[in-house]
């Protein structure tokens, strides 16, 4: 293979990546500005379907960034996390549960601006989600934060507005819930 046509394949290579990247990032659009995520549906199919069809039906658009979790305001709790978590939606626009994909099957780590589920138990993930400021290892498989060891599902990263992901974890809260929830005036994919 000739420089010329090597040089042709790898900037195609190169556009292939980018354009599949953009196809599945989506605009949380906030009271305090834009958070631009990127979703790894080939990672975390199931956790990416559930988020999107979520999107889909406009259920986050009445919800809200409600909940942070920081060192200084989780007195009863031994292992300390940060994260600030949104998502409440109405009871009647509640999805099923889905199953957990663990970080283990993932491969996606709780990383600084990394997205994931909430959840109670196991398998009832629905639309609550969370953003980690800074890196949260005892949110992954086998970490301690859950009492059942399978930590979290994380299902894509925050690639712009991590300002205001940290902006919203240092509003006034009691008890990790804010005093003045940040409103989502709506989750929108940005390209189809």
């Amino acid at each position: 293979m000739n420089k010329s046509a090597c040089f042709i394949f790898l900037l195609f290579l190169g556009y292939s990546h980018v354009t599949a990247q953009s196809a599945l990032t989506c605009r949380i659009s906030t009271d305090k500005g834009p958070i631009i995520v990127e979703l790894y549906p080939d990672k975390a199919p199931k956790t990416v379907a559930n988020f999107l069809q979520y999107v889909a039906i406009g259920a986050y658009d009445v919800s809200s960034f409600f909940r942070v979790c920081t060192p200084g305001n989780e007195a009863d709790r031994t292992i300390k996390i940060q994260v600030i978590q949104g998502g409440n939606v109405p009871e009647e626009q509640l999805l099923p549960p889905i199953p957990i994909e663990t970080t283990r099957s993932t491969g996606i780590l709780h990383k600084n601006g990394v997205i994931s589920m909430a959840r109670l138990g196991p398998d009832t993930a629905q639309s609550s989600f969370f953003i980690c400021i800074g890196d949260q290892p005892e949110l992954d498989y086998g970490g301690q934060r859950h009492p059942d060891g399978l930590g979290f599902a994380a299902f894509g990263k925050v690639v712009e507005g991590m300002d205001v992901v940290k902006q919203i974890q240092d509003m006034e809260n009691r008890d990790q819930y804010l005093l003045e929830p940040v409103l989502i005036h709506g989750i929108k994919k940005l390209t189809p």
